[in-house]
């Protein structure tokens, strides 16, 4: 249900009314399910037996209960229309909206996406930061680590002031690529923001494969590969799985990508080729060798299955997302677009 604010309350004269230049929007605030990282199994027995780990994780489930609630209150005050609806909840493309905010991390604010063209921006929203504390007391006893919000903009501590610039229109989002997949000339529906694998369904069997950079002529060897699999990345996605393997950071408005063949076998002269980029002109075609595939989308939650055969084309064609980033990111930016970046080789 949209929560609708009285007119009323939508009057510069009435204290609430902060900002001269805010226009009436709609917001749809997309949540992180409080179960995401359930304690207890239904019976009401926990699945921990550390108390340490189990005061954690209670901890964690009510600083994300709180950062909702927060973010609810907050939006009473403000002279607009808004509803809540968490992640796994929907399904079907958002539409009819100014704004949607995620409250979560960076997990919420990709599956949103997945649900987002281009006209409509997103404002992330981190419920629960890591604590530097609390990893150095206890990092040796267990992962201390919290929400991962590399693009959410805002905290609770910050929530409002953010949310105001955005609302009265001094922010302004930026435009991050997206990955545009098709499957035998068949396009998908889903546009990543971060990451592909493409790779096997079991992890412990060999992908077969064959790819190529491509423009309007052939500008790569065609490479034949037996590996884990093959990892495509966007600007945005170069600073997570990408650069754990080996990759490196890019600049977060660029429109090209980054590939690398996971642990290839036997890559011999070819080998310079099994990690490289694909420019925003380019695409990268490939032809998959196996019986059974699957390309994971920005994670493990959505994948489209393949089989022997299939081509697959990939490039940075997508609707780009609009996204509000955070201060330091947007800052980092400016300074790229100054400035001409050159890749690692």
């Amino acid at each position: 249900m949209l929560c609708v604010r009285p007119v009323s309350q939508l009057s510069p004269s009435n204290p609430n009314f902060r900002c001269e230049k805010m226009a009436m929007r709609r917001l749809l605030l997309f949540l992180k399910p409080f179960d995401a990282n359930p304690v207890l199994h239904s019976d009401g027995f926990s699945r921990v037996t550390s108390p340490q780990i189990l005061r954690h994780l209670e901890n964690r489930h009510a600083v994300h209960r709180e950062a909702i609630k927060f973010c609810k209150d907050v939006l009473q005050q403000k002279p607009v229309d808004w509803e809540a609806v968490f992640r796994n909840d929907l399904s079907e493309p958002i539409s009819n909206v100014d704004l949607v905010v995620t409250v979560g991390g960076d997990g919420t604010l990709l599956q949103a996406s997945h649900l987002l063209d281009e006209s409509i921006p997103v404002l992330g929203v981190n419920s629960d930061p890591t604590q530097v504390d609390e990893v150095e007391e206890f990092g040796n006893q267990f992962d201390a680590s919290r929400s991962t919000g590399h693009l959410c903009a805002a905290t609770v501590n910050n929530f409002e002031q953010v949310l105001d610039s955005v609302l009265s229109g001094v922010a302004s989002p930026s435009k991050l690529s997206r990955l545009s997949i098709s499957v035998n000339s068949e396009l998908l529906t889903k546009y990543p923001l971060n990451d592909i694998l493409i790779a096997h369904p079991c992890p412990a069997s060999v992908s077969r494969f064959s790819f190529k950079i491509r423009n309007e002529q052939p500008c790569s060897p065609l490479l034949n590969c037996r590996s884990s699999g093959l990892r495509i990345s966007t600007a945005a996605g170069s600073t997570a799985a990408m650069r754990s393997a080996g990759g490196f950071p890019m600049p977060i408005l660029s429109r090209d990508l980054q590939y690398m063949v996971r642990e290839p076998m036997t890559p011999g002269k070819l080998s310079n080729f099994m990690h490289g980029m694909v420019l925003s002109d380019q695409s990268i075609e490939m032809a998959w060798l196996c019986n059974d595939g699957v390309i994971y989308i920005d994670g493990s939650h959505v994948c489209h299955p393949i089989q022997y055969g299939d081509v697959i084309e990939i490039s940075s064609k997508a609707p780009s997302l609009k996204v509000f980033l955070p201060h330091h990111m947007l800052y980092t930016a400016r300074e790229e677009t100054s400035e001409q970046h050159t890749y690692p080789k």
